[in-house]
């Protein structure tokens, strides 16, 4: 249960920064597979018992369901225009952050 590493494009970094300067500081959550990476304010979001921190990105935590964190060794975190997760602070741009993943 070990990712290689967790890493965000340019692209996603300008958009955390922006959502950063907006909200304060911002955790991150993947629930698994077929899931997009949903942004929150810190603090904003509940983790469960199953959540586990893989790393952290742009210097914000990044959590996900420990069932699925066996299975990537390399996550990159993207962003693309387009409707994202409902609570996820980027919808309003416009915007949602999506997964790059490397299978393991």
């Amino acid at each position: 249960m070990n990712p290689a590493r967790v890493v965000v494009t340019d692209a996603a970094a300008a958009v955390i920064e922006r959502l950063r300067d907006q909200f304060g500081p911002l955790l991150f959550h993947h629930a698994g597979e077929g899931a997009q990476p949903m942004c929150y304010g810190a603090g904003e979001f509940r983790l469960g018992l199953a959540d586990v921190r893989v790393g952290e990105i742009h210097g914000c935590p990044f959590y996900m369901a420990e069932s699925h964190v066996a299975d990537w060794q390399d996550l990159t975190i993207d962003v693309k225009p387009g409707r994202g997760p409902g609570f996820s602070l980027e919808v309003p741009l416009g915007l949602r952050f999506h997964l790059l993943v490397a299978e393991g």
